[in-house]
């Protein structure tokens, strides 16, 4: 009985030490999952490899380090040290995002920060308020005031705090507000040649870039063609452009197209319908075109131009048929039943009086973060294909969740308080991880 006791002792402890050297090995040859290790090791927000909708990330990656790869420098281990601090980018939520801001040091002069407070359009109204031009940089055409302060879009030090706060918030992808070369908005300047840097700062922060084409001067089919050709032959092969798996399995730029009912649907239909003889459909330059939804007879005019979904963007709900979140299911409804794609768009609130001082009527409070949180459910609850935040950085509408702080001048100022000046990143960090987990329930 000793000796069966003792060989069971025996086989006991052979199976404990075999147990720990498969250990051991198994622990050698796993590689830690470290999804920010490096540029090749780009991790996908949460979704299943089998969504034919899934964002092909890894096109134009970089090869898988090599043994032979010189080591990293002090810089490159500091941007990854930075980025493991942050959440997986979402690339099912975007923010449209402005590059129209200029001062002294980067543009010569301050550039719509100091934006006119423009009149209404009855002379006898627009007489009860205050005319003229913001003086900045204590006055600016805001109603809050920037933590980074009056800043220029071109300074690279901006874009590069902008990402970071960008990834803060699990944002995945920037729309930005693109102009043709050498045309620009009413109170701006030219801004395509910033695009370069922004593409480059984004993609150090695995954040992409999509355009949102502006109601620029002349805009109709056969410009729009041109200019779509010139984005795609100049950043198109960009890592950091953002494309994306369409249920046909095309891999496609995203262009949300700002004020589209401007132009009429046969106008459109001639650039965007497979029939047309000068289509752009089914050549290098075809793209998935976002139409903006703000009255509901657009509905159709969107089928019949050929736009392959729609988009909302104002953040006041209520103001337009498109905005207004009680009708976020049946327009959800309406795409699933044309195949277009539905963007929501959602924002923290709304105010623009210091640059249109009569429009109180449109003023959204962002209740503490209260609004926009409200926002952001209506929109998961309509099951969108993706969403998108007005804005990150519209100060002159308020609808900015980039950082402000409080400021003390004589040009009174919103601020954050008495939450921090992230808190608006951290509201929209929680709601992307929200949307990630939805977005794989829909997917089962």
């Amino acid at each position: 009985m000793a000796r069966f006791r003792r060989k069971s002792c025996i086989t006991l402890i052979a199976l404990v030490l075999l147990f720990l050297i498969i250990t051991v090995v198994l622990k050698a040859l796993t590689r830690e999952d470290a999804p920010f290790s490096s540029a090749a090791g780009v991790k996908f927000f949460p979704d299943r490899k089998n969504d034919n909708q899934i964002l092909e990330e890894n096109k134009n990656k970089p090869d898988q380090i090599k043994v032979n790869d010189p080591p990293k420098s002090d810089k490159d281990e500091e941007l990854e040290a930075t980025l493991r601090k942050f959440p997986p980018p979402n690339y099912y939520l975007h923010a449209f995002y402005y590059t129209w801001y200029g001062n002294p040091k980067f543009d010569g002069k301050y550039v719509h920060w100091d934006h006119p407070q423009l009149p209404h359009w009855d002379f006898k109204v627009a007489q009860g308020y205050p005319q003229g031009r913001h003086s900045p940089p204590d006055d600016i055409g805001s109603n809050f005031y920037p933590s980074l302060g009056a800043y220029s879009s071109r300074d690279p030090s901006i874009i590069e705090a902008h990402m970071k706060q960008l990834r803060t918030a699990a944002i995945g992808v920037i729309a930005v507000s693109w102009y043709p070369p050498n045309l620009k908005d009413d109170n701006g300047e030219p801004t395509d040649d910033i695009v370069p840097l922004l593409l480059e700062v984004a993609q150090k922060y695995h954040i992409k870039v999509a355009f949102h084409i502006e109601p620029y001067k002349g805009r109709d089919e056969v410009n729009m063609f041109s200019n779509v050709k010139y984005i795609i032959e100049k950043y198109g092969e960009h890592p950091a452009f953002f494309k994306y798996r369409t249920n046909t399995g095309k891999l496609l730029p995203l262009f949300y197209v700002y004020d589209s009912y401007l132009m009429n649907s046969e106008q459109w239909a001639k650039l965007l319908k497979h029939t047309e003889s000068n289509s752009i459909r089914e050549t290098p330059y075809d793209a998935i075109f976002i139409a903006l939804l703000v009255e509901e007879k657009h509905k159709r005019d969107i089928l019949t131009a050929g736009f392959d979904g729609v988009y909302t963007y104002f953040a006041t709900n209520g103001f337009s048929y498109g905005s207004t979140q009680r009708n976020w299911d049946s327009i959800q409804a309406f795409c699933e039943d044309n195949n277009l794609i539905f963007i929501p768009s959602v924002g923290p609130g709304y105010i623009d009086t210091s640059i249109r001082p009569w429009n109180f009527q449109n003023t959204r409070n962002r209740i503490n973060g209260k609004y926009y949180e409200t926002s952001l459910s209506a929109a998961l609850k309509a099951r969108p294909d993706f969403i998108s935040i007005t804005s990150f950085n519209e100060w002159h509408e308020g609808t900015q969740i980039e950082m402000a702080i409080p400021k003390t001048s004589q040009t009174v100022y919103l601020d954050y308080l008495p939450n921090k000046p992230l808190i608006y990143l951290e509201i929209t960090r929680k709601w992307a991880a929200i949307f990630g987990g939805e977005r794989r329930k829909w997917q089962e």
